[in-house]
């Protein structure tokens, strides 16, 4: 048993909309920062009541050629009732790169997705 066992893939989708959204450029320039935006619930809003809601949304990046990966990029540290799970933020990449990105439920768990991103 590994703790990744209890990480739900974004294929295991169901009623609820726990996948957090990843809106970024598929290409960048080196060294330039770039927006990124990640949204729980993008199509279904994810409730955010003290009963049910999104915790924190976690982002690290598997950076090609880094002997070790992954690198830790942000973690965003939400209350129930006045946060959306929603953030924007700005980084850069030295190399071609994949960012994971972690969401945790407090009903439903843990829960990622991912995007690979060039760079120029």
């Amino acid at each position: 048993m590994k703790f990744g066992d209890y990480i739900m893939p974004a294929e295991k989708e169901g009623k609820e909309k726990h996948v957090p959204f990843i809106e970024a450029p598929e290409i960048v320039k080196k060294g330039e920062f770039f927006q990124i935006t990640i949204t729980v619930g993008k199509e279904v809003p994810h409730p955010n009541t003290v009963e049910h809601h999104i915790k924190w949304i976690q982002v690290f990046a598997v950076i090609e050629g880094r002997p070790y990966n992954p690198v830790h990029v942000a973690t965003f540290d939400m209350g129930p009732t006045y946060s959306n799970p929603e953030v924007s933020f700005k980084m850069k990449l030295e190399a071609n790169a994949t960012l994971f990105v972690l969401e945790y439920c407090n009903v439903h768990g843990l829960w990622e997705n991912y995007k690979s991103i060039k760079v120029e």
